[in-house]
């Protein structure tokens, strides 16, 4: 299933989950204390039962009040109407994974004053592992992503996300990573500077469960970037070319290190603009991810 964090005009959070296509169930209109994603997988926990198997029951119980996901989608990106779409939850912590692709990897080097360390972590046992992002640094859907100032070459990394709940992967979400590849290309040691700073980080637009998606590594992943209402970028790829799997990712992310539920992990792409294109202040970023949806921002100096 797929769920989805709306809120009212009034600023009321609301958990809805897709039942129809297109269709959304308010969860929140039947169960006022469900207003979280974490509120399900915590029932789910304590059941013993998966987080859709819970909601189904939910269902099957109540009369929820509906909505339509297109109309709700429509009024998010005008900015205007009785619900607004918003992150599918709040990630405490993002982190990401990077040159999980073979043409991340032949990029980063390419850009890089010192390309053989890609080269390195490509093949090696241990992934690159990275913070990204903080709550207030991530946005949702139709929220403004970031470009730094003192950067003269940014781009987006479109990526399948994974979201974890007590040690496990619990779904998956799409997530996108803003990058600034001339600041990383001068010296790796300014990578923090090149992955984290103000509204650096998106997902959404929805999460989806494990049940839901059977196979992580086998999703087609879309991007394109508009400007002045033209399209002057787009790429694809599948997670199927991906060095690493999720669950490997995970495993090396938990080793030693704790992280709270609802932590997310960004996993790399393979999608990566010519040397020649950066992002624009206006311009706008649609990453699409089979079986998740679409997730869309425009993007604002920071």
């Amino acid at each position: 299933m797929r769920y989805y964090k709306l809120f009212s005009s009034g600023g009321e959070p609301i958990l809805a989950v897709e039942t129809d296509n297109g269709i959304l169930s308010d969860l929140t209109s039947v169960a006022e204390d469900i207003t979280d994603v974490e509120d399900l997988a915590l029932a789910a926990s304590l059941s013993g039962d998966t987080l859709d198997a819970v909601v189904s029951r939910i269902l099957n119980t109540s009369q929820p009040e509906t909505y339509d996901l297109s109309e709700v989608i429509d009024q998010s990106k005008n900015g205007a109407g009785e619900l607004g779409l918003d992150r599918p939850y709040e990630p405490p912590e993002v982190w990401a994974a990077g040159v999980t692709y073979k043409t991340s990897e032949m990029e980063r080097r390419r850009e890089s004053e010192t390309p053989d360390v890609y080269s390195m972590v490509y093949d090696a046992d241990r992934p690159e592992l990275f913070f990204k992002a903080t709550p207030q640094k991530c946005m949702g859907p139709f929220e403004s992503v970031g470009i730094r100032t003192d950067s003269k070459w940014n781009v987006p990394e479109p990526e399948l996300a994974f979201v974890l709940f007590r040690g496990e992967i619990l779904g998956y979400t799409i997530g996108n990573d803003m990058s600034s590849r001339s600041i990383e290309g001068e010296n790796p040691l300014y990578l923090p500077q090149a992955k984290m700073f103000d509204n650096s980080c998106s997902i959404g637009p929805c999460f989806v469960t494990r049940e839901t998606i059977s196979n992580p590594q086998n999703l087609d992943v879309n991007c394109s970037i508009v400007r002045n209402e033209k399209e002057v970028f787009t790429g694809s790829t599948s997670t199927s070319e991906m060095a690493r799997t999720c669950q490997e990712i995970c495993e090396w992310l938990l080793k030693s290190n704790f992280v709270p539920d609802m932590t997310t992990v960004l996993t790399g792409t393979s999608i990566v603009p010519p040397p020649d294109f950066t992002l624009q202040e206006g311009d706008r970023v649609i990453i699409s991810i089979e079986n998740i949806g679409v997730l869309e921002n425009d993007v604002i100096e920071v």
